[in-house]
């Protein structure tokens, strides 16, 4: 039992310093009507030594979050969704307009301008890591 409990004991300091190298910053959500999809952005900052693969988000404040990532191909823009980003060793990822993006759908009620929502960010080793985003105008195009 003691070798058992060892064990546990090493994962979860594992699991806790994979957490402590990610950072995510700079969360921000469009305020759109909720008949309408919304999406996403942030920065996530990895100070670790290996890769860290982003796989899920989940947000209270819509019924379904969706990683995606937008590319323009001769002049024309398309959109799919994504499984994973991988986020490189000691090396920053965007989600940002024309890029990575979350889509978010099916919001229960409308989002104010200036409010905040939790964002839960869940990474392929199953650490998870927090961030609170900003609402802004669905007309802001940056951070």
């Amino acid at each position: 039992m003691k070798k058992i409990s060892v064990l546990i004991g090493a994962l979860l300091c594992a699991s806790a310093a994979q957490a402590a190298t990610l950072e995510a910053h700079d969360c921000w959500v469009r305020a759109m009507p909720t008949t309408l999809p919304s999406s996403g952005y942030f920065t996530l900052s990895n100070n670790g030594d290996k890769p860290a693969t982003l796989t899920a988000a989940e947000t209270p404040a819509f019924g379904m979050t969706m990683m995606h990532k937008s590319d323009t191909k001769n002049g024309t823009a398309t959109m799919s969704m994504v499984d994973s980003v991988d986020v490189p060793a000691h090396g920053t990822l965007q989600f940002a307009p024309k890029g990575y993006h979350l889509m978010l759908e099916q919001a229960p009620k409308p989002l104010q301008v200036g409010s905040t929502i939790p964002l839960k960010l869940t990474f392929s080793d199953k650490t998870t890591l927090d961030v609170t985003c900003a609402v802004k105008s669905a007309s802001t195009v940056g951070k």
